[in-house]
Order: C-alpha cells, then structure tokens, then sequence
C-alpha cells in the first residue's frame, strides 16, 4: 500500500478508468461492510463528507439521532483486480467518525490505532506476520455451499493430490497485483484446507490487509466453482483453521525480544511480553476465538491448543517462541482462529505484551514436552490452566479480567458481550444431531 495524495488518487483513478470507488469499513465483529460511489464523488469521500446509518447495524452501537461519516485512509487506496477491467472499481478502507469531527471509539480500526499511538509513544514498533488457514469445498448444483471436498491431500501435497493448488495459485497472484507481499502458500493438514501467509509487517497495515485478503480468498475460490470458508471448525472429524500470529517488537529499529546471552536467546522484554499475554489470554478468548463454533477447535487431540503453555521447542503449546525469516527472535500465539476481528486481536496482543513488559511479569515454567504427554493431574501440579472451553465460559473470563475492559472500553465491550451473549443463546437452543444420536433412541 503506497502513500498516496488526493491528487495521485484522482490521476490514478482517471487513468485506470475507475467508475466505482468501495468505501469499506469493519464493524466489531470482525465483519467488512462497505458502500459503492460513483467516481463522481471521489472528491466528496476524501473530503469525509460520505454519510452512513449506523442505526441498522446489529453490530454499531445505535444512536438514534447521530449519522457517522467516513474518513477513507488515502494510503489503503486500491483497484481490486478481480473487478471489470473496463469501470474498474476501486476501494478505501475508511476510519468511522461522529458528526461532530470525533472519532467513533468504538471503531476496531480505532481501537488498533490508539494501542500503535500508544506503544509508539513508548518509542515501540509492532509488527505481525499472521498465518490465516481456510477450507475450499464444493458447491451443490444451486451454487450454496458444502462441507465436501474430492481431494484427500495432507499438509504441504502438491498436485495432483492437491485439487485447490490452481486457486490457490491465483489468490496469490490476485494479492501480489494488489500490492500485497506473500511470503508463502501451502496446502493444510486436512483434506481441502490451505494457508497463505504474509511476510511480517507493520500491524495496522496487515490488519487492513487480513480483512482484505478474506474478500479475496472468497471471490477468487468463487471462480473455480468453489466456497472459501473462514469457519474455525467446518468438520468436526479434522483439523480447524487457526491464525497464528506472529509478533515482533522493535525499538530504535531494534527487535527487543532478542538477547544472545539467554538460554534462548529471549531478552527481559521478551519475557515479560509473552508473560503478558498468558497473564490475560483467558479474559482475551473470546475475542480471539468469538464463535460458538470456534470452541469446537480448541479441543485436545488436533493440532489447536487448548491449554496455557508456552515453549521454545513443543509445537502443541499455546505460546511459541520461534525465530522469524530473518533469524530474527519471534513470539507466535496459536489460539486466535480466522473468524476473529485482526484489529481487535493485534490491539490486546500488543496491549498486553507491554503491560507484561511494564509491570515486569514473569513467565511460568516452559513446556519442555508434549503437553499430550501430561495427565490432568501433572497439569494440576504445575498449575497450567486451560483455555475457556465454550464461549459462555471465554465471556465469563472476560468479565473477570477489568484489563480487558480498560483495554478495549468500556462501552465496546458491554455491545461486544451483548452480541455475543445472543449467539451463545441462539446456540442453546438448538437440538443437534450429535443429541438425538445420542439420547433420542436410549432414553
């Protein structure tokens, strides 16, 4: 993404014959919105004069008598490739403010920014590399789509075992058209699962790109005849799709994670950071994990952690301490899944490794082996917790942790509990299969 006037977005947009401009916006939930404008009100969107009804929207808090105005970020201006390439159509990615020239607070985009501003003025960079997996399945003859999937390829198949390879090959070369640097793509664990992955970059520009990328994915997976789904756990016999993340800290263009003279080459800061974010992890889930299906992920048997643990060498713990591409020292969090809101993860992840740094927590013992190896009782002993194993129990957790509320506020987390508390209701009552199986016949 480039920095970029009005008047290089006009040129641009006249040259390349732009007859549709997409002001996109995220709501709490993680969910992209946008309008459509024509080209001529390009001028009239970069002077923040676009109006949208928030009052609709489940996931805003309404206001009944108050409009909100978009602010396009400038910088995140694009041609999306996969539109006409005659009227073309184009998009910002936009900030969301009051009718008096404040900023909306409760915004995800907002949220992430006061958390970069903050760390900034602390003299740190954060930057993130997440690793976003997702299932292709098929379509039925209406188009709607299924949970199934011809292929039966295991993790890093190629063709022809691998039937997604071709989609997968133009969602890459759709992402590089756009801008977008990928360091990697591979096919997943589970038969029709896949992962692309970024190379590590600033955090609000990656969270701008995760929500983009998803839009992609879906729209090129489309044109194959397939459906992309970001669901954490679609089937309930393989592997979910996770979004690790993986975070570095710099200052003075310094990754301050790294001291040679430890045992692992982890600095106080690094300690402390990872300390920080096992410290909150609990009253964090159900941000990270905000579906009633993500919990179906986060099960013991897969590969999807389910206990507090960190490590150096155990692949299984929730906290992994890694080195990036460059040999650079990394701390990579396994629990968040691809249904998560990236502003809302990246704000706490960050918010909470300083505040582990700050307050000079210390990090429990490291994991040294598999945790799969440990009975209920060992994990008693050494005092490891589990994660919330339901999204009633995460939003418990999240009230118990004041943190959590300081961090995000006040006001976005009673709204953000709300909604969530109506989907876990939702579920409730619900009578599955797995019931019926179960109890219809026995009982």
């Amino acid at each position: 993404m480039g920095k970029y006037t009005r008047e290089d977005i006009l040129r641009m947009a006249e040259e390349e014959d732009v007859e549709f401009i997409r002001l996109q916006f995220t709501d709490m939930f993680g969910t992209m919105k946008n309008i459509a404008i024509p080209f001529g009100k390009l001028e009239k969107a970069m002077d923040n004069e676009c109006v949208i009804d928030a009052s609709s929207m489940e996931s805003f808090y309404r206001n009944e008598e108050e409009d909100m105005y978009l602010h396009p970020d400038l910088d995140t201006f694009c041609i999306l490739p996969w539109r006409p390439q005659q009227g073309k159509v184009a998009r910002f990615i936009c900030d969301i403010y009051k009718a008096d020239g404040t900023p909306y607070k409760e915004s995800p985009r907002y949220i992430l920014q006061e958390a970069v501003k903050k760390a900034k003025e602390k003299g740190y960079t954060f930057k993130v590399n997440p690793e976003c997996e997702f299932f292709l399945f098929h379509t039925d003859d209406n188009g709607a789509p299924t949970t199934l999937t011809h292929e039966r390829a295991g993790f890093m198949d190629l063709s022809p075992v691998d039937l997604g390879e071709n989609a997968r090959r133009d969602i890459v070369l759709t992402l590089e058209e756009m801008g977008y640097e990928v360091a990697s793509s591979h096919h997943e664990i589970a038969p029709g699962q896949h992962e692309i992955d970024f190379t590590m970059s600033d955090v609000m520009e990656t969270a701008d790109k995760l929500m983009t990328f998803k839009v992609a994915v879906r729209t090129i997976a489309k044109r194959h005849g397939l459906h992309a789904t970001f669901m954490p756990k679609p089937k309930a016999e393989v592997n979910g799709s996770g979004m690790h993340i993986n975070m570095a800290l710099y200052q003075d263009g310094k990754n301050v994670f790294e001291d040679p003279a430890d045992r692992l080459g982890l600095s106080r800061e690094a300690y402390g950071f990872l300390a920080g974010i096992m410290e909150h992890i609990r009253g964090m889930t159900a941000v990270f994990n905000p579906l009633v299906n993500s919990y179906k992920r986060l099960v013991p048997g897969f590969e999807a952690p389910s206990d507090v643990t960190w490590s150096a060498t155990q692949r299984t713990a929730l906290v992994k301490v890694c080195r990036g591409m460059k040999e650079e020292k990394t701390i990579e969090l396994r629990s968040p899944d691809p249904s998560a809101n990236p502003y809302l993860v990246f704000a706490l992840c960050l918010e909470a490794g300083i505040h582990g740094m700050e307050q000079g927590m210390e990090a429990p013992a490291e994991l040294v082996k598999s945790i799969r190896e440990l009975s209920e009782e060992e994990k008693k002993e050494q005092g490891i917790q589990a994660l919330p194993e339901n999204l009633s129990v995460a939003l418990f957790e999240m009230e118990q942790d004041p943190w959590v509320e300081e961090t995000l506020g006040a006001s976005f987390l009673e709204h953000y509990k709300k909604g969530k508390r109506k989907e876990w209701k939702s579920y409730m009552k619900q009578v599955s299969e797995w019931e019926l199986a179960q109890y219809l016949y026995q009982i």
